[in-house]
């Protein structure tokens, strides 16, 4: 068979039903023989959408997203996205086209050396310089991509060795590689550190999500009683209807969260990675006791300087820390923080009231189910969503936050809706709206149904935030935009500019629970 059909072959063997991307002339072998298959190819709009849409699948499901592109430009249009997966450990994996390796050793047309270009962003990559290469490269891709920590693979594939004709067969997949357990004498100092301890306190990191440890995490919290605050990222995985949660590390009208972990004598940071939230604001005196559960050492870092680390499967070690520890903690600490906590979050507005991000997310809470699913685009809505939206199951607010990368939510949304059978949500300021708009074809043309809401304030409103407060003036941040209720019905969809507080309830109750895609404009005042 030609290498085309071996690579599509060791697709279906890793179990991949769908592959975003963008043809090329390139890749035309490859895609006839997608053609022939059980994967279905679909074609997107922009590459950078193409990776999203891998990236928001690995997160969601846990096996990794495919995403496809031609040589040069369509390469170079995947690296956001790759990079957004490497950095919020998604499993992905990225396939480009390349020319024939006979020119490959000159300057030609569109050619790029993007495996080096790769490198940075990615956990491995290669060439696929041998057809006989084909099922070793593809197997490799896939496990390191899916093993703790997950994250981007990258394969080439240039043409002349995708036209080759070799005999071969996909490698057989086996079950994933797991960690061992933890070992008992780092057990026991944990433990020991945590009974000893007047304020312990658990920090809820983006592994925390991952396999069944949001399950194992919510048993011990709740067998001792301790307090949970979450990053971005670690929401859901212990429930914010739990007396335990604070939500996330920055939540509170007046950073009760803050204050509770500036209290915290204890840290127990399960799947806690520094890229997702600098541990300098919340160990600002390197003066609290750290306790690592991850399925690697923690980073090097001045003020995240462990005193355990317990480097094994979370969920083990969670499983093993619940069975060790026979305490109650005083709950008065923390209690009053909790209660404030939740009457700001839970908040509705007055009738008179402006239009904010964070006074509409009651409602958008009241009219999602616990197991439905909010992407969250980047801008000052994140913010407003990561502080304040309430999060009751693991993986189900999806927050870009490693890399922070604009355009997230729209591709989100196309993936999500493929993956999944709740109802999808996506959130976006009107900034990182307009950049990937364009997947509303996407979806309509493969008839998915979810709602968009677009935050408008005319502005990169995150950005001019900061630059007033640091010089009480803005630059460079205020846009233009078109008419949003108009724009999505030129998709044929239904868009909706509510203009009360009344319209807005009415309007996410009755769209976010049918099976339409529609776009819902609020105005920020």
């Amino acid at each position: 068979m030609k290498a085309s059909d071996l690579l599509v072959r060791c697709l279906e063997a890793e179990g991949v039903e769908r592959v975003f991307g963008l043809p090329g002339e390139e890749l035309e072998d490859l895609l006839f023989s997608l053609r022939a298959s059980d994967v279905e190819f679909i074609p997107v709009r922009h590459e950078q959408g193409a990776a999203f849409m891998a990236d928001v699948h690995g997160r969601l499901t846990g096996a990794a997203g495919v995403c496809l592109a031609t040589l040069g430009p369509g390469a170079t249009n995947l690296i956001t996205g790759v990079a957004d997966a490497h950095l919020d450990k998604s499993p992905l994996v990225a396939i480009t086209g390349q020319g024939g390796r006979e020119r490959l050793h000159k300057e030609s047309h569109q050619a790029l050396d993007i495996v080096q270009m790769f490198e940075p962003v990615v956990k491995w990559n290669t060439q696929i310089a041998e057809a006989e290469t084909v099922p070793e490269s593809v197997r490799k891709a896939f496990k390191l991509a899916q093993y703790e920590k997950p994250g981007a693979t990258h394969l080439e594939f240039p043409e002349d060795v995708a036209a080759e004709f070799v005999e071969a067969v996909p490698l057989p997949t086996r079950p994933r590689v797991h960690r061992s357990d933890p070992d008992q004498t780092s057990l026991n100092q944990a433990v020991d550190l945590i009974e000893t301890a007047e304020a312990p306190l658990v920090l809820a990191g983006n592994g925390a999500v991952r396999t069944p440890a949001a399950r194992r995490l919510r048993e011990l919290v709740e067998h001792v009683g301790m307090p949970a605050v979450a990053t971005y990222m670690g929401k859901g995985a212990v429930s914010d209807r739990l007396d335990v949660s604070l939500m996330t590390l920055d939540s509170g009208p007046d950073g009760e969260a803050v204050a509770a972990i500036a209290e915290a004598d204890c840290v127990l940071a399960v799947g806690y990675d520094i890229a997702e939230h600098d541990p300098k604001s919340w160990n600002p005196d390197r003066d609290k006791r750290v306790i690592h559960v991850d399925h690697e050492p923690a980073e090097v870092y001045e003020h995240y300087n462990p005193d355990v680390e317990l480097v094994a499967d979370i969920s083990a070690t969670l499983r093993g820390l619940r069975k060790r520890l026979d305490i109650e903690t005083a709950s008065a600490w923390y209690q009053d923080l909790r209660e404030r906590i939740v009457a700001d979050v839970s908040r509705e507005p007055e009738p008179d009231d402006p239009f904010t991000v964070k006074r509409t997310l009651p409602y958008l809470r009241a009219a999602m189910a616990d197991e439905d699913v909010l992407i969250s685009d980047v801008g000052s809505h994140k913010m407003a969503i990561a502080r304040h939206f309430r999060t009751y199951e693991p993986n189900t607010c999806i927050i870009s936050n490693g890399l922070a990368s604009m355009g997230i939510a729209v591709p989100g949304g196309v993936a999500a809706a493929l993956a999944i059978d709740t109802n999808v949500v996506v959130a976006t300021g009107d900034g990182g709206f307009l950049m990937n708009a364009a997947e509303i074809e996407t979806a309509t043309r493969l008839g998915l149904g979810f709602t968009i809401i677009v935050f408008t304030d005319d502005d990169y409103g995150l950005i001019s935030e900061k630059q007033v407060s640091h010089t009480g003036e803005q630059f460079g941040t205020e846009l233009t935009n078109p008419d949003f209720q108009q724009f999505a019905e030129s998709f044929g969809i239904e868009g909706y500019r509510p203009e009360t507080w009344g319209d807005i309830e009415s309007t996410l109750e009755r769209v976010v629970s049918t099976d339409e895609l529609s776009l819902v404009e609020i105005r920020l005042e």
